[in-house]
């Protein structure tokens, strides 16, 4: 069984779409996927990422997963709380999505709380891609899925503006950035990030 990952992100434009597929993939080869890696279908808009995700449920067409900004801080991946199907309560409580019922508790995903999270969350490379950036402008990298996402997108783009690179922006730099960081760094601080991890681990695995 193939494992397809529908993500958030790319707009609507083919081009940005690619980049994202490319930036996630790179990464998830870095995390030890590579050779075995998922398809990443790249859709745009999160409403369009979970249409997409509902389609290939009907359709039996592989083990799709779902992963999407969470938009707003959520119960800790860890916690007692945070059974996988934690991830489905967020999303039925903040965009009205039911969980469809064929689909399993792993098969929903969080960005907690914006991909954005995930590029501050190593901190070097990001330092290394913005050259003269203001470092002391971020957050410190403890409990960085508590953040908001105004705020974590705030603190990227206020740290960047000195920078030689010019300030962040979501398509020019996102997915380059994307396919730098360093999962390990992603693993150790963010415990969304790590049961994504896992779940395609496992999944893979078994496919």
């Amino acid at each position: 069984m193939s494992v397809t990952v529908y993500v958030e992100g790319g707009g609507d434009s083919a081009e940005l779409k690619g980049q994202c597929r490319k930036g996630f993939q790179k990464l998830l080869a870095k995390a030890g996927f590579d050779g075995r890696l998922p398809k990443v279908v790249a859709c745009g808009p999160r409403n369009r990422a979970f249409r997409n995700f509902e389609r290939a449920l009907r359709n039996d067409d592989g083990y799709p997963i779902l992963l999407v900004d969470s938009e707003d801080p959520v119960a800790a991946a860890d916690g007692s709380d945070a059974s996988p199907s934690g991830a489905w309560r967020h999303l039925e409580r903040r965009d009205g999505w039911t969980r469809p019922s064929r689909a399993k508790d792993d098969q929903a995903q969080l960005m907690v709380t914006t991909m954005e999270t995930w590029l501050l969350a190593d901190r070097q490379t990001l330092i290394a891609c913005f050259p003269a950036m203001n470092a002391s402008a971020l957050p410190p990298d403890a409990d960085l899925e508590s953040r908001r996402k105004p705020d974590v997108t705030a603190a990227l783009r206020n740290a960047t503006q000195s920078s030689s690179k010019g300030r962040y922006h979501k398509g020019k730099h996102s997915f380059d950035l994307l396919s730098r960081i360093k999962p390990k760094e992603l693993k150790s601080r963010l415990p969304h990030f790590r049961r994504f991890v896992e779940t395609l681990d496992a999944r893979l695995s078994s496919a």
